[in-house]
């Protein structure tokens, strides 16, 4: 480990730019993309902000920890899809429920009414063709100005992150999982 002595200043001028929306990515092979959207939604709840979540690849009836939570909070949280690819028994209904799920989530976002629009794990339908990737950037471009919206999800398209004000790359250095170690309950779900 390589000792540092820490800062006795501020390492940055303040921006002067105005405050507004922001479109904010989580990506990469790395775990916790999710998790870092759900924090940013806690801290947004947290300060009386109204907070909207879509799941795109969770089920409806889905009941994993940040459900719970989130419904204990009063945070409401959707489920758009029927898992993921490979636990899909018909493909052309997991598009066209992220199509339908889109729509909402796309409402949603349009209407001003949220503060911040979690699109949790939206690349997914995106890199599949379910969606239309140009309605998504032209829903970017044209929210209300005080909107912030998050998408997580690996491989997010580079149309995406072009337009993003903050992109971050998760990168998988090692995983449990990997190891043989099972996904744990209120770790992974």
């Amino acid at each position: 480990m390589d000792i540092q002595t820490p800062p006795t200043e501020k390492p940055y001028e303040p921006p002067a730019g105005e405050r507004r929306g922001l479109v904010i990515v989580n990506t990469g092979d790395g775990k916790g993309k999710s998790t870092a959207a759900f924090g940013l939604a806690l801290r947004a709840h947290g300060r009386g902000k109204a907070v909207k979540i879509y799941q795109f690849m969770k089920v409806p009836s889905a009941r994993f920890g940040e459900h719970r939570v989130f419904e204990q909070l009063g945070v409401p949280v959707e489920g758009l899809g029927d898992g993921f690819s490979w636990k899909s028994q018909d493909l052309e209904r997991s598009a066209q429920l992220a199509r339908d799920g889109w729509e909402r989530a796309k409402a949603s976002i349009l209407s001003g009414e949220y503060f911040l629009v979690v699109l949790d794990e939206i690349t997914y339908p995106l890199i599949y063709g379910w969606l239309p990737l140009e309605d998504v950037l032209h829903t970017l471009r044209t929210r209300p100005k005080d909107v912030h919206v998050v998408l997580t999800g690996r491989n997010c398209p580079q149309e995406i992150i072009d337009i993003a004000d903050t992109v971050t790359e998760m990168r998988l250095v090692k995983h449990a999982f990997n190891a043989g170690v099972p996904a744990q309950r209120g770790i992974e779900d």
